[in-house]
């Protein structure tokens, strides 16, 4: 039986009131998921579907309201510190990430800094990833600003692997990239799990994009999941009939099939339509 990396358990979490809704507001119910070494769970789901909130958790970075987050060797709840010596995160704006004010060098240095590198060591490890993620040789003394979104978001990534982390959660990483650029993206953390046996909790709204780099994929909906298997199952044999429809709105490079899903799809809702109203 393989040893799990990170398993959560029966998780509740709710957002606090507020004043136009003072009860709070129940995001996750009861959610249990488990992620394994060196391997990639994908997390798929519409906005508002409490994804992020999973992920969010899992940082310690939102309060979970029960339920219990176990990372191995760790024990069940770590601390927000313990997190952040073995799980790091790469986010859908990664120009958010990065201090504008900072050379993309001292971003990347600040993590081992933190950890007590020395600055020679520090310098080298840094420009050793930016060098793994196919960055320019004079990237390390520029701005965030100078560079492409696609080039920030390698830049962010190679900011997650600085500590060697066992866990990064990719939080839509390339939902704002075009499609080309999505590509290269998932292409690279491919090759880097490869390389370095880290693992992904991998978020995204997009059933192709999270069946291209997931062994796992997990289908929430309001906060529940409501499908999980190995990816080749759940996106080619889905069970829930909100999975096909999320598979259907995923965006596809051939415009021909791209028209002609879109086209049944619009067929499938005015045929629901219409039944409702007969």
């Amino acid at each position: 039986m393989t040893k799990q990396l990170l398993t959560i358990t029966s998780l509740v979490a709710d957002a606090p009131g507020s004043r136009w809704r003072r009860e709070p507001f129940r995001i996750l119910h009861d959610v249990s998921l488990a992620i394994e070494p060196g391997q990639t769970l994908g997390l798929v789901g519409e906005s508002g579907s409490g994804k992020t909130t999973v992920g969010k958790v899992i940082l310690g970075l939102f309060p979970a309201h029960s339920g219990q987050v176990t990372l191995h060797g760790m024990g069940a709840n770590p601390s927000r510190v313990q997190r952040a010596a073995h799980i790091q995160a790469i986010f859908q704006d990664p120009y958010s990430s990065l201090n504008p004010s900072m050379t993309v060098g001292d971003s990347l240095i600040e993590p081992l800094r933190q950890a007590r590198w020395s600055s020679s060591d520090a310098r080298r490890r840094t420009q050793e990833l930016l060098d793994r993620v196919a960055m320019p040789k004079d990237t390390f003394k520029r701005y965030p600003h100078e560079f492409s979104g696609g080039q920030r978001q390698r830049i962010a990534i190679a900011r997650a692997l600085a500590l060697a982390p066992r866990l990064i959660i990719c939080d839509e990483p390339v939902s704002a990239l075009d499609l080309t650029t999505q590509s290269r993206v998932l292409d690279l953390l491919i090759e880097l799990q490869r390389e370095t046996g880290v693992a992904y909790l991998f978020i995204s709204h997009d059933l192709a994009v999270i069946r291209r780099i997931s062994h796992r994929v997990a289908v929430m909906r309001r906060g529940r999941i409501i499908e999980e298997g190995p990816a080749d199952e759940v996106t080619d044999r889905p069970r829930q009939e909100y999975t096909r429809q999320l598979l259907s709105a995923s965006p596809i490079p051939d415009p021909g099939l791209q028209a002609q899903r879109r086209a049944q799809r619009l067929a499938h809702i005015s045929k629901t339509m219409t039944t409702t109203q007969s």
